[in-house]
This record gives C-alpha cells, structure tokens and sequence, in this order.
C-alpha cells in the first residue's frame, strides 16, 4: 500500500521560508512524477509544482514561479518543496501526490496524496 505523509508545515511571517517534506512508501519512488498541490479555504485543489520521473521536466505555477523550488532524493524515497518569500496568499493546505506514472501533468494524473500539512502566512 503506497502512503505519502508530508511535514514541514507551520505558521509564518510574510517574506518567510518553508520546507516541506514529503516520503514515500509502497512503491518504487524514482519511477514515478511526483507534484505539490494546494488548496485554500473554499477553493479548489491547485498545482504548484509537479516533475517527472527523472525530473528532466518541472513546471511551476505562476503565482509561485521563482519561489519555490521542488526536488528529490530518491534515495529516501523523499520530495522537497523549498518556499521562500511567502506571501498570505500561499496560506493552504499543502499535499504531495505520486503520479499514476512517469508523467502526469493533470490533477487526475495523480493517484496517491499525503494527508496534507497546512501552511499559514501571516502578513
């Protein structure tokens, strides 16, 4: 059974940084995309980031572009999300997501999610 279980989470001040951490289990991490989502009080589930297998191919939401980097270490079947300069704006639930395979570009590509970790930004 794959589990994915993030940390890193907490409360902030504006122009802070996080980090998130998210590991995976149950499945062979390196082969498969991995992404962050978010989601806000009363809105829908967004993509923050998302890469591929072999992280040749990243992309970043716009409203984060700049300010968060993803990476992974596959040998601690771990994914990174590094946020600086955090805005109120980035307050959300932040959830990691294991692709259904090499690439997954679409929220539906994804098949397993963390149980999310709330990041609040204070301004």
């Amino acid at each position: 059974q794959v589990q994915l279980v993030e940390s890193g989470g907490g409360l902030v001040q504006a122009g802070g940084s996080l980090r998130l951490s998210c590991t995976a289990s149950g499945r062979t991490f390196s082969s498969y995309a991995m992404g962050w989502f978010r989601q806000a009080p009363g809105q829908e589930r967004e993509f923050v980031v998302i890469r591929n297998w072999s992280g040749s191919s990243t992309n970043y939401a716009d409203s984060v572009k700049g300010r968060v980097t993803i990476s992974r270490d596959n040998a601690k079947n771990t994914v990174y999300l590094q946020m600086n300069d955090l805005k109120p704006e980035d307050t959300a639930v932040y959830y990691c997501a294991m692709g259904r395979g090499r690439y997954a570009l679409t929220l539906s590509d994804y098949e397993y999610w963390g149980q999310g970790t709330q990041v609040t930004v204070s301004s």
